[in-house]
């Protein structure tokens, strides 16, 4: 398909078939992340369990970082790509392309210098101690060194996005994630002749297989045929195409730290009940993590295509293909979440077989499974949202279900005495919520013109 092909299909093209057709490549590719998070998981388990507790220290922050580059700051530049080539100022989406790579260079320097520099004080923050604390250092310096290739490859691929172009860095993604995941195993192990590096080994496999990306989507990139080519932009950087980026991405990137920090405060105040309901909400939480990437799968369309028609001022079309897509992200999570509130071992029972934290967990899940519907719904318009170019109702979306889980949950303990379902019941209307406001959104002036 060529760039104008392209182009034409996400202006007048059928909507349920378009959103299918690029959120393939996509889906593949969260399906590819996945498996790769899991045989880190199974190789460091080999080596015992003060590695894993170094791998689940340096989790939230290796987290952090594939959300921020592919989904908070790739969304701002999926979004401002988009715009552009939506109003036919191919120009504008090449300046947005450069500018693009030097965010990426400057946010990687940002987490060197924040997990690398300060590290030891994160992971010890988190609990970690004596080995555990050393071996998450080591793993971390190796990862946040090269995380130049994450921030590059994930910028890189959220420009492809933004011309519609989802095969290749679906592809790019998906051949990278097979070769590090034997990688891994032979880098941790020791297969192949190769040194048995141990804890330090997902991460030299991440950075490689990621530079392996980056180089590919660059080649891309700046090759002739290319529908945005990178190159250094005309009279320079400027202050105003850094602005369009960043007025989505650094925002989203709040989002993500909202996100995170909704856990952490819900986690303190199960702490009261003990680490059964901690160990049962932890697990069950995960899986709340894992419903980002599958809203991801088919969100990441939605920003190129929700901005693509913005920037062609199809406001109404936008505003379907965004309904369109928050509906079918809704019925994938509701069905995983009716399925687990029902059965919810299937999940529990991947991660333990302790009593007290099966109890807890199936408690979590049988009050929360229910909502998890809305949760696709709330994310798949925050992906879309970043097609508007605006992003103070995501964030005042996520105040409100912070506010709700958090305070909420407070309450439900300490003022009405409701105890644990009470602040289930609370984490359940916070996602409720979430999506309520994300909803309401797409009747303000970024959606209508």
């Amino acid at each position: 398909m060529t760039p104008a092909e392209r182009r034409q299909l996400m202006l007048a093209g059928p909507i349920v078939p378009t959103i299918l057709t690029l959120a393939i490549p996509n889906v593949l590719n969260v399906a590819m992340q996945s498996l790769v998070s899991i045989a880190d998981g199974f190789f460091i388990g080999q080596l015992g369990t003060i590695d894993l507790a170094a791998l689940a220290l340096v989790f939230p922050t290796q987290m952090t970082l594939g959300m921020m580059s592919a989904g908070a700051m790739g969304g701002g530049i999926s979004s401002s790509v988009a715009r552009a080539l939506g109003s036919g100022n191919r120009a504008a989406a090449e300046a947005a392309a450069a500018h693009a790579l030097a965010i990426a260079l400057g946010m990687a320097v940002l987490f060197a210098v924040i997990f690398v520099g300060f590290g030891r004080q994160i992971y010890g923050a988190l609990g970690g101690s004596g080995a555990a604390l050393d071996r998450a250092e080591a793993f971390a310096t190796i990862l946040f060194l090269g995380c130049s290739a994450h921030w590059i490859a994930n910028s890189m691929a959220s420009v492809l996005r933004g011309t519609g172009d989802m095969k290749t860095p679906g592809l790019a993604l998906v051949v990278t994630g097979a070769l590090q995941i034997p990688l891994t195993g032979a880098l941790t192990l020791g297969w192949f002749g190769l040194p048995a590096l141990g804890i330090r080994g997902p991460a030299v496999a991440a950075v490689i297989a990621f530079t392996l990306a980056a180089i590919w989507m660059l080649s891309k990139l700046t090759g002739d045929k290319a529908a945005v080519r990178l190159h250094w932009p005309a009279g320079g950087f400027k202050w105003p195409a850094f602005r369009d980026i960043l007025k989505v991405g650094l925002i989203a990137c709040l989002v993500v730290i909202l996100t995170n920090g909704t856990v952490l405060v819900v986690t303190g105040l199960i702490g009261r009940e003990g680490d059964a309901a901690i160990a049962g909400y932890g697990i069950g939480s995960r899986l709340e993590y894992m419903l980002i990437p599958i809203s991801f799968g088919i969100g990441a369309t939605l920003t190129a295509l929700v901005g693509t028609n913005i920037g062609a001022r199809q406001h109404a079309r936008a505003q379907r293909i965004a309904w369109t897509g928050a509906l079918m992200a809704g019925v994938i999570t509701a069905a995983i979440g009716v399925v687990v509130a029902i059965r919810p071992d299937l999940w529990l029972g991947l991660f333990t077989a302790d009593p007290g934290a099966l109890a807890s967990g199936r408690h979590y899940l049988t009050i929360v499974g229910p909502a998890y519907g809305f949760f696709g719904v709330a994310m798949a318009l925050y992906f879309a949202s970043q097609g508007t170019g605006e992003m103070y109702w995501p964030v005042g979306a996520n105040l409100t279900r912070i506010a709700i889980a958090g305070g909420g949950s407070l309450l439900a303990l300490d003022s009405f005495g409701w105890g644990v379902s009470g602040l289930y019941a609370c984490v359940a209307v916070g996602i409720v919520a979430f999506s309520a406001v994300l909803a309401f959104s797409t009747t303000r002036r970024a959606w209508t013109g």
